[in-house]
C-alpha cells in the first residue's frame, strides 16, 4: 500500500500537478457546501477527477461528481482538500494517515492552526498546488491504547493529543507516570495532555504547555489543574513511550483528538508511542509556521489602551 503511494505520488510530482482530489468538508455547514461546490466546478474545469467524500456529499449534494470512502479516497486520491477547521483536518488525517495522502486545509473555521489557506485565497492556492508550486511538512501521530489487565481495551490514533481528565467527577484524580518504564511522578490533577507537536497549540497551550515546532521530535507531557504548584509541563522524546496508570479508587475518562473518547477504570493504563504513521501536509508559496502563530495567536497585535 506505502509503495503504490509512493509511486502514485512520484508521478504526480513529475507532472506538477496532482490528476485526483478529493474534497472533504465539515458538514451541515453551508458556507462550506458553497466553497466546495466552487473549487469541484474549479478542479473539474482544470481536468482534475473529484472524488467527494461520502458524508460530504450526503451533506452537500453530488452533483454529479464521484463519491468515495476514506479507503477509496486513499487509494486513487493524489490530494486531499479539507474544507472546514481544524477538527475536520484531525479526522481526516486520522482517517488517511495508513494511506500517505498528502493533505492541504481551506480554514472555515476558528483558528485554524491546520487549516492554513484562507477562504479567500481558496482558487489562487490551489492554482499553486496544482501547478507544483508548494511546500511538504509533515506531522507524526500518536498510537495510544487503553489497557486492561495487561491487554488492549481500547486502540486509536491521536494527531493532536491524548487526554485523560477526570470525565464527570468532582475531585482530582491520581495518575503515575512512567516513560520508557521509568517513573516521572505520582500526579494528584484534574488530568494530563500528553501532546504531539501539531498538538502544542491546541489544548496544551491552554494548560500553559510548550509550543513544539514541527520538526521538533519531541512529546509535551502537560498536568492539568496540578495539586502540587511545582507540577510542570515536560517535553520527552517522541521515541519514548508514555504510560499513565490511574491509580484505584479513581476512573477517568480518555479523550482523543477531543473526537473519540473511553472510559477507563481504575488500574487502567493509557500507552502512548509515536506511530509509523506520518501525515503530510501541504503548504501554498509564502506559508510560515511562525507568521501563522504570528496571525493565531495575535502577537504582534497593537495594544488596547
Amino acid at each position: 500500500m506505502r509503495k503504490c503511494g509512493l509511486i502514485r505520488r512520484m508521478n504526480a510530482a513529475a507532472s506538477n500537478a496532482f490528476n485526483s482530489v478529493a474534497l472533504i468538508g465539515k458538514y451541515q455547514s453551508r458556507e462550506v457546501a458553497e466553497s466546495l461546490r466552487a473549487l469541484a466546478g474549479f478542479l473539474s474545469k482544470r481536468g482534475v477527477e473529484v472524488l467527494l467524500e461520502e458524508d460530504t456529499a450526503a451533506a452537500v449534494g453530488a452533483n454529479g461528481y464521484a463519491v468515495a470512502g476514506y479507503e477509496t479516497i486513499g487509494r486513487r486520491a493524489e490530494l486531499a482538500v479539507i474544507l472546514g477547521g481544524d477538527g475536520t483536518m484531525l479526522n481526516a488525517a486520522r482517517r488517511l494517515a495508513q494511506f500517505d495522502v498528502p493533505l492541504v486545509g481551506i480554514n472555515q473555521g476558528r483558528l485554524g492552526f491546520m487549516t492554513d489557506i484562507a477562504l479567500d485565497a481558496m482558487i489562487d492556492s490551489i492554482t499553486a498546488l496544482l501547478e507544483g508550486r508548494f511546500s511538504r511538512e509533515q506531522r507524526f501521530l500518536l498510537d495510544a491504547e487503553v489497557r486492561r489487565d495487561g491487554e488492549p481495551a481500547f486502540r486509536t490514533l491521536a494527531l493532536n493529543d491524548v487526554v485523560v481528565n477526570k470525565g464527570d467527577i468532582g475531585r482530582m484524580i491520581e495518575l503515575e507516570v512512567k516513560v520508557d518504564g521509568e517513573l516521572i511522578h505520582v500526579l494528584r490533577a484534574d488530568g494530563l495532555i500528553v501532546a504531539t507537536p501539531t498538538g502544542s497549540t491546541a489544548y496544551a497551550l491552554s494548560a500553559n504547555g510548550p509550543i513544539l515546532h514541527p520538526a521538533v521530535p519531541g512529546v509535551a507531557i502537560v498536568p492539568l489543574c496540578p495539586h502540587a504548584l511545582s507540577n510542570r509541563p515536560i517535553t520527552v522524546s517522541d521515541s519514548s513511550t508514555i504510560d499513565i496508570a490511574l491509580l484505584p479508587p479513581h476512573d477517568a475518562r480518555v479523550h482523543f483528538d477531543g473526537q473519540k473518547y473511553f472510559d477507563a477504570r481504575a488500574g487502567d493504563v493509557v500507552r502512548m508511542a509515536r506511530s509509523r504513521h506520518n501525515i503530510t501536509l501541504l503548504h501554498p508559496p509564502g506559508y510560515s509556521y511562525f507568521a501563522m502563530l504570528r496571525q493565531k495567536l495575535h502577537w504582534s497585535s497593537t495594544p488596547r489602551h
